[in-house]
């Protein structure tokens, strides 16, 4: 129904200068009244998916770009399939994965993206330069080749090509959808993500429930992976956020497994941010890797032979998306459809970015009374329904 090309349009995409910075939220003592009028509203434990929540605590961004930012490493993502052997494929990926969230997370502060309105899409794509991925020799050490001008002669320039799409499939409950490739490395991630936020007096809670599968196609060998929660804390001072929970990686082919765990800050004392994390293979129960650090600091990798590797999740080189300027988006791409709300966030007028966002709600609102009363139901355009899931229309599995 969608060719790959009808896609997005890779020649008008630029470098993306945004930059995601968000200044502290100090609140101040009319929006902590705000607040406070809101938390006298609600219950614990109540689910906030239906509260207008102050737009002061907005970021500048929507949800379905937010899910992009998790791609700031593409060359660590790419370098998945580069390994040798299963081993050291789910170590790779778990690398990946706990280096994702600093750069999608930038900044502790605890502000909120924007909920994207049912059909909103987010198109953007990486070049990440090939001698910057991984390749795995035979002896199974890795290597990132030192000089690369010498081992590449002229084809230095060449690129991989990583493609992402997201989209907004359901408004209740809400359910956003992504899709990546990389063509030529064979290999992809679908995932579909249903946020579930809850009121816990001085903190709120949002569960991303669902999951996501990376198909390695050289492979034959899907990843099948969850999210961790993530937590905004004590919301009326400074709010900051924080990850928590065990998530799963999971490759039944191969048998081997990861289980990462956000710890959540204990009441007296304790770190923040810290992450723990153990590759296991299944068959035979032997631990391969253990991780330990913070998911937005140091990590430290500690594997079965013995060695042990840092990676400083603060120095790893981040490559830009691109993405295509605002005036060639379609009214339906997060940053055309939010470009006033973020216009007037950016001026520091709340209340007209509240009012550009009230009538994007109002709009949402009133084509969904309509699609009631005519029974039919929204129709996504890149993604369709199968079983609990949701499944990008064109994937690589299916091309290849």
């Amino acid at each position: 129904q969608y060719s790959a090309s009808e896609l997005i349009l890779v020649e008008d995409e630029m470098t993306d200068t945004e930059d995601n910075e968000e200044e502290d939220l100090g609140v101040m003592d009319d929006q902590r009244s705000v607040i406070l009028h809101l938390i006298s509203q609600l219950k614990l434990g109540m689910d906030l998916t239906r509260v207008v929540l102050p737009t002061f605590i907005l970021e500048k961004r929507s949800l379905l770009e937010m899910y992009a930012n998790f791609m700031a490493h593409p060359d660590l993502f790419l370098s998945i399939a580069a390994g040798a052997t299963p081993e050291e494929r789910i170590i790779c990926f778990v690398e990946y994965y706990l280096t994702a969230f600093h750069e999608g997370r930038k900044g502790a502060v605890a502000k909120k993206p924007y909920n994207p309105i049912i059909g909103e899409t987010f198109h953007c794509s990486w070049d990440v330069p090939k001698e910057k991925v991984k390749v795995f020799p035979a002896n199974g050490a890795s290597t990132v080749s030192k000089d690369p001008s010498k081992e590449f002669g002229q084809d230095q320039a060449s690129c991989y090509k990583l493609r992402f799409v997201a989209e907004q499939v359901s408004h209740h409950p809400p359910i956003s959808c992504f899709y990546c490739e990389c063509k030529e490395k064979k290999m992809c991630v679908n995932a579909h993500v249903w946020t579930k936020s809850k009121f816990m007096g001085m903190s709120i809670g949002v569960s991303m429930v669902g999951e996501g599968v990376l198909y390695l196609m050289e492979h034959e060998e899907e990843y099948v992976f969850t999210l961790p929660s993530a937590y905004a804390r004590s919301i009326l001072t400074i709010p900051w956020v924080e990850l928590g929970g065990k998530v799963n990686i999971n490759c039944a082919r191969t048998g081997y497994s990861a289980t990462v765990t956000f710890h959540t800050k204990p009441f007296y004392g304790g770190k923040v941010h810290r992450v723990t994390a153990e590759v296991k293979h299944n068959p035979t129960n032997t631990i391969v890797c253990k991780a330990q650090g913070e998911w937005n600091g140091l990590l430290e990798f500690t594997y079965s032979n013995g060695e042990t590797k840092v990676i400083d999740t603060n120095k790893l080189p981040v490559i830009r998306k691109k993405i295509r300027p605002i005036e060639k988006q379609g009214p339906l791409e997060s940053r055309h459809l939010w470009r006033h709300v973020t216009s007037s966030l950016k001026e520091g007028n709340i209340d007209a970015a509240t009012e550009h966002k009230h009538r994007l709600e109002e709009r949402q609102r009133a084509e969904e009374r309509q699609r009631l009363a005519l029974t039919t139901p929204w129709k996504p355009k890149y993604f369709t329904k199968e079983g609990d899931g949701w499944l990008y229309l064109n994937p690589l599995w299916k091309t290849h």
